[in-house]
């Protein structure tokens, strides 16, 4: 019987720092949501549905679950189990994003909601994915990601409140800094 010594349980030596590697651990999943947000900010902006943006973030998302889990799992008919059950996940995350795409559903809703909607299947399928590989980070990518969706519409509902305390704080600034000048 041999002894197997896994590499992630061993202790961070003089040269490595355990931070980098949390953090370098961690910058796939950073990696997608800087994506994501970023296709949300350009999707109100441009108000397009950006439907192959979306699509590709799913392909990525995948490739992430497989990835990061890949490591983890030593044995061959396992990895062959992750590669087959998540890309049938995430083909079936494009099905339903593809349903939305379709012309009698796309009449119904204007290109920034099937933006968000796309966002919220693509934030359901990290999150499922996340439960079915026992990932923790995945989860959370997943409820970030959904949670982004109200966020988006709160600040477009309330987008003349922001503009108007921009304004008042400038303002204050304004005055704050011509009355020290003066003195």
């Amino acid at each position: 019987m041999g002894l197997i010594m896994r590499v992630d349980n061993v202790p961070a030596g003089p040269g490595h720092s355990g931070k980098a590697d949390s953090w370098r651990r961690h910058l796939p999943y950073l990696l997608i949501l800087a994506l994501a947000l970023a296709g949300v900010a350009y999707a109100n902006m441009s108000q397009k549905s950006l439907a192959g943006y979306w699509e590709l973030l799913a392909l990525i998302s995948g490739g992430v679950c497989i990835f990061t889990e890949w490591g983890k799992i030593e044995d061959k008919q396992a990895r062959v189990r992750l590669v087959w059950t998540q890309a049938i996940h995430w083909i079936a995350v494009l099905v339903a994003m593809n349903i939305m795409l379709l012309s009698g559903v796309q009449q119904l809703l204007p290109a920034p909601a099937t933006s968000l909607v796309l966002l919220m299947l693509l934030a359901l399928g990290s999150f499922l994915a996340g439960l079915n590989l026992a990932s923790l980070e995945l989860c959370f990518l997943g409820l970030v990601l959904a949670l982004t969706v109200p966020a988006v519409s709160w600040v477009k509902q309330s987008m003349l409140f922001v503009i108007l305390a921009g304004a008042f704080v400038v303002g204050i600034g304004i005055t704050f800094w011509s009355s020290r000048k003066e003195k």
